[in-house]
């Protein structure tokens, strides 16, 4: 496992790579391991959404998991830059109840790059977010993005 560390808007970032693909993203991480050009490209596309200049990650990613996470997370990953969709949306996507796709959002693996602050729940209220800081995060990373109709 290679990890490089990214100093964000949001804190400080891991991005976890192994066999050739992004993993994990995780929050006030260390480095460790070599520093691969898979992860200079990870860290630069980070820079470069926080700084507004990327609105699609191009990164080979893996999710592990069951067939139903990583069909989540690909529904998450198709929703654009700066919309929004909710967890009732996802849910009828896959097949399966909001509250299962609320527990696939919170197991996201790999957030920010697949964006699970982009969704919400029923209404568009702002619920959730597995990652450091909460909610708060949620609504920076949404901010960022200039998503619309944010109930805050």
């Amino acid at each position: 496992m290679n990890v490089a560390i990214v100093e964000s808007p949001v804190g400080r970032l891991g991005v976890v790579e192994e066999a050739g693909a992004i993993t994990r993203l995780i929050w006030n991480a260390a480095p460790e391991g070599p520093q691969t050009p898979l992860l200079g490209e990870a860290c630069a596309q980070l820079m470069a959404y926080f700084d507004g200049r990327l609105t699609i990650f191009d990164l080979p990613l893996h999710v592990a998991g069951s067939d139903f996470q990583r069909a989540v997370c690909d529904a998450m990953a198709a929703i654009p830059y700066g919309e929004t969709r909710t967890y009732g949306e996802i849910a009828k996507l896959t097949g399966n109840s909001a509250q299962a796709v609320g527990s696939a959002c919170g197991a996201n693996p790999i957030p920010i790059i697949i964006p699970c602050h982009r969704v919400m729940g029923a209404g568009g209220k702002l619920v959730g977010f597995s990652g450091a800081g909460g909610v708060e995060t949620k609504v920076r990373l949404l901010r960022l993005e200039g998503a619309a109709g944010l109930l805050i």
